[in-house]
């Protein structure tokens, strides 16, 4: 069944209407310094691991195996675009790491990673969340730009769920660093401001990915598996290690395979 009627709005825009959604989670999140000056290392590992099991499933189900798929009824080899955008994507995100100066959390000043500088700690905080969230506003922005040659109501539900998703995930994002630069001195503002300012990168990446796709058509395989592959680097570069930081690691995991299964059970159920 088509959707005809997506035909009339310009993907680009759903594109950015998606991602400040996204954004306005992470705003939501940080907004919990208002309320909280500590979190819980217990909930904040729970937290990450939970948005470590959305950003896992996210890949998989809505953007790698649409990947597969798209390649497969353009006649193409379907494991190679699957495979070139997905290393491609942690290439891509590899050199970030290694050049954006960002320090994870829980850790010293002098653990930051990236080229060499004399930043704040909390501005190294801020940079380190806003470096998950150029892959995730980029997979937004790449399948609300599918839209424009395959406007089919699965293709869209499917771009809705993958927003839903990164927007639960942006949640417990937002308040892990809002809340530890309230315990470093901040006032409730200005952690507040800093918390969502980790989100901006969102829109912008969703924007050029949408744009992207729309303007070379043969690349929406290539750009919905680099997005999967980055979101991959992500997790297992940061979310795992930083959500397994404590003693009772449980928490974590559980919390990564209830992410896990509340993305897998929106994509599948409403996508």
């Amino acid at each position: 069944m088509k959707f005809d009627w997506l035909l009339e709005y310009n993907p680009v825009m759903m594109a950015l209407i998606a991602t400040l959604f996204t954004w306005s989670i992470t705003a939501l999140g940080a907004s919990m310094v208002f309320f909280f000056k500590t979190i819980d290392k217990r909930i904040l590992n729970s937290m990450l691991g939970f948005a470590a099991g959305v950003m896992i499933a996210a890949s998989f189900w809505s953007l790698l195996k649409p990947s597969i798929e798209m390649a497969t009824a353009n006649g193409s080899i379907p494991w190679v675009p699957a495979i070139v955008g997905f290393l491609s994507g942690g290439a891509f995100l590899l050199l970030i790491d290694k050049l954006l100066p960002h320090l994870h959390l829980g850790l010293a000043t002098d653990k930051a990673e990236g080229i060499k500088t004399t930043w704040q700690r909390s501005v190294l905080l801020v940079l380190a969340i806003t470096l998950h969230n150029i892959p995730e506003g980029l997979a937004v922005g790449v399948a609300f730009g599918a839209l424009a040659n395959n406007p089919e109501g699965g293709n869209f539900a499917g771009a809705v769920v993958l927003a839903i998703g990164i927007g639960l995930q942006n949640f417990p994002e937002g308040a892990a660093v809002s809340i530890p630069l309230r315990r470093e001195g901040f006032s409730r503002l200005k952690a507040f401001i800093y918390g969502q300012l980790s989100g901006i990168v969102e829109p912008i990446a969703g924007v050029i990915g949408a744009y992207l796709v729309i303007t070379i058509t043969p690349l929406l395989p290539y750009a919905l598996s680099f997005a999967a592959g980055a979101m991959i680097f992500v997790v297992v570069e940061e979310l795992i290690p930083e959500s397994q930081m404590g003693n009772e690691t449980d928490l974590s995991t559980i919390g990564a395979m209830l992410g896990f299964a509340t993305m897998m059970l929106l994509d599948v159920a409403l996508g």
